[in-house]
């Protein structure tokens, strides 16, 4: 019997320069080498994940923005889907744009959702305490240590302030994004719009 959990979507997260920190590949070839722990590094960002710099077939820095719903998932995922290294989707429908990801070694309670002044959609969370000391947010230091993130430009039509998240069985997330109905209208009417000449 599977179990589905709501998320909530935050809109408030307004913490400056998080995420400033690189994640490089050398970085995470350290990170792949180690070992220990309940969640291990090589779940969380392994080839395959939502989080890894490796799913978009080179390395790519989970903290940058990445414009997803501008590429077809079965050509950008053609050699890991071929593989069997991934289970990562997202597509549009007329009235909405889904991910669904499996979350392996993250956690069900761990997942957080920011949008970022309606135009970047944060998928992130802490998998261990970050020590005492100067930086006040794990997100400000080297954040791979502590944590994970996914963000994605979220398409112009996106309507950020009904976006709805799910976790079903603990493990698989979906995100939907409701396309603005009246995007389009708006856009057809600016376009249209005869200029006044004075």
């Amino acid at each position: 019997m599977s179990s589905c959990i709501k998320l909530e979507v935050q809109t408030d997260d307004q913490t400056p320069q998080k995420w400033c920190i690189s994640l490089h590949e050398d970085v995470l070839k350290r990170l792949l080498s180690q070992h220990g722990g309940p969640i291990t590094m090589h779940k969380v960002f392994g080839e395959g994940s939502l989080f890894s710099p490796l799913l978009f077939g080179k390395f790519f820095d989970p903290s940058d923005a990445f414009p997803l719903w501008d590429f077809d998932s079965d050509t950008l995922l053609y050699n890991l889907r071929n593989s069997g290294k991934t289970t990562v989707d997202w597509f549009h429908t007329d009235q909405a744009y889904v991910l669904k990801a499996p979350l392996p070694g993250v956690g069900k309670t761990n997942i957080q959702i920011h949008v970022e002044k309606g135009k970047i959609m944060e998928i992130s969370g802490q998998v261990k305490q970050q020590r005492e000391g100067k930086a006040k947010d794990w997100r400000s230091c080297n954040w791979w240590l502590y944590g994970y993130v996914r963000r994605l430009e979220l398409p112009e039509d996106a309507d950020c302030r009904k976006i709805e998240a799910f976790l079903t069985n603990g493990v698989v997330l979906e995100i939907r994004i409701p396309r603005n109905p009246l995007y389009f209208g708006t856009l057809e009417m600016k376009i249209q719009q005869p200029k006044i000449s004075e």
